[in-house]
């Protein structure tokens, strides 16, 4: 069966077919491990993991790459500013590299609360340095770059589609639009591809690279007088050409080019990101790997929508995000907070609300009961589980969409024409979907407490009310808890 996704490039969904037979290969945008992530960012690497899950449920093998953004994303999207990494390092008095260290294995430690499976590779920035700086050389071999005060930049003027994954036509933006402006660029939308450390500043992280220009690419008068002020730059003719030594550091864009395309070829099927990506750092990186390839390196670009807070989007630049970290403290199921995000879909805004995350942890909690109550000694006919099975891959190859299948999941459960052992497989075979750990349902509460359930919603159903309290306290004796819902019940253990 065909599986269809939306491509931001093109804005419509498209069959997806993958460049080679049955293997996908997929790069993901990862974290700038300077802070804690955010639920927002939970529901990027959700997204993707439920994406992944979705390509191996047709049968797919997928190779996933992820990035860790420890160097070179600065506060400003205009290439200004400190790096991120330097501020975390300087709000916590530590240095860069511890930093990326621990927000990295907190990161991780979230994901694996999430259920989010592991990429096959985890790639840092610091460690593709010399990447990074091979594509750079590229890109200026290809005459898309040139040097100002304080970096390489790529010149999108070069560029005649430059802006078509947004959608916009950079000679109708103004000056400002997105990002702010840097008198000495050529173009408003002008990014850096490598930084130079500034005069009278040590970095902890800085790199020393060299990069060669031809004559007729470099204003020699210029680049002299940059040296002269700036003892971190260097130039020299060697040759028929200008070498440039700089010490600095990579821009932003060029590490996620340079690593999408060493582990996964020139040219590849997904990549995914939030839609905040867009209209910059993915916009910039079709520019960089199509100056430095001849050729868009991407077939497949996939975004999900933002998580809001108050119908803002969270960020930590507003100050409105939640972590890990609150989740846990405030009691609550992490799994609760996956099966939140499945309840909307990938392309739609998510308001967050502590209401809404309840809500979720009492039907995620409902689900687990109902299939923890489950006899899998009752059987049913086994033509309405292929029918179920269908109707579940047409649903979730509709561009993911998870709504539908939590849907058609809970009319499974509902369902008086199959018998429990059906459900209970249906459920499991959909669980390989949505990744909420639904087989450890029947391990969390006892035959015992389940039975006692059972037979107090029957007694309720009878409305004799006397019989109900006395199984509620036989079931609270023994360290559960029972709570009645549209749906039936839900039980936890006190």
């Amino acid at each position: 069966m065909e599986i269809k996704l939306f491509n931001t490039m093109g804005r419509k969904k498209q069959i997806f077919r993958p460049l080679k037979d049955k293997k996908v290969r997929m790069y993901s945008c990862g974290p700038t491990v300077y802070d804690y992530a955010h639920l927002g960012h939970f529901r990027a690497y959700v997204f993707v993991d439920i994406l992944k899950r979705v390509l191996k449920y047709n049968k797919y093998k997928v190779k996933h790459v992820m990035n860790i953004t420890d160097v070179g994303h600065l506060t400003s999207d205009a290439d200004t500013g400190e790096d991120k990494m330097e501020v975390g390092a300087k709000r916590e008095g530590k240095s860069v590299w511890e930093i990326a260290e621990f927000y990295t294995k907190d990161f991780f430690s979230a994901m694996e609360k999430l259920n989010v499976q592991k990429p096959d590779i985890i790639c840092k920035a610091t460690d593709h340095i010399k990447e990074m700086a091979e594509m750079v050389q590229k890109i200026i071999d290809n005459g898309y770059a040139y040097i100002i005060s304080d970096g390489i930049y790529f010149d999108t003027s070069k560029l005649k589609d430059y802006g078509k994954l947004a959608g916009f036509d950079p000679k109708q933006l103004k000056a400002g639009a997105r990002v702010e402006v840097n008198e000495e660029k050529k173009n408003p939308n002008d990014f850096a591809l490598w930084k130079f450390t500034p005069k009278g500043q040590k970095r902890q992280m800085e790199w020393e690279n060299e990069f060669y220009f031809k004559p007729e690419q470099i204003d020699l008068a210029k680049v002299t007088a940059y040296a002269k002020e700036n003892p971190n730059i260097k130039i020299e003719k060697v040759r028929s050409k200008f070498k440039l030594t700089v010490k600095g550091f990579p821009g932003w864009h060029i590490e996620c080019s340079a690593m999408s395309i060493k582990y996964l070829g020139k040219v590849f099927d997904i990549h995914t990101g939030g839609i905040d990506h867009i209209p910059v750092h993915h916009t910039n990186e079709v520019a960089q790997s199509k100056a430095a390839l001849k050729k868009e390196s991407v077939k497949f670009w996939i975004h999900n929508e933002f998580v809001l807070v108050n119908n803002q989007k969270m960020s930590k630049s507003l100050q409105n995000f939640y972590t890990m970290h609150d989740i846990l403290n405030k009691g609550f199921d992490p799994l609760a907070l996956r099966y939140l995000f499945l309840t909307a879909h990938y392309r739609s805004k998510v308001n967050f609300t502590w209401e809404s995350l309840n809500a979720a942890q009492n039907a995620y909690n409902s689900l687990k009961a109902k299939i923890a109550s489950l006899d899998l000694n009752k059987r049913g006919g086994n033509k309405k589980v292929k029918e179920y099975k269908k109707r579940f891959l047409e649903i979730i190859n509709n561009d993911l969409d998870t709504p539908q299948a939590i849907a058609l999941m809970w009319q499974v459960l509902k369902d008086e024409n199959l018998g429990d052992k059906q459900k209970y497989e249906l459920v499991l075979d959909f669980d390989s979907v949505f990744g909420l750990k639904l087989n450890e349902a029947k391990k969390e509460i006892p035959k015992e407490i389940i039975d006692l359930a059972e037979m107090r919603l029957k007694a309720r159903k009878e409305k004799n009310w006397k019989l109900a309290d006395e199984i509620r306290e036989k079931i609270e004796a023994k360290g559960y808890k029972i709570e009645d819902t549209e749906d039936g019940y839900r039980i936890f253990k006190l």
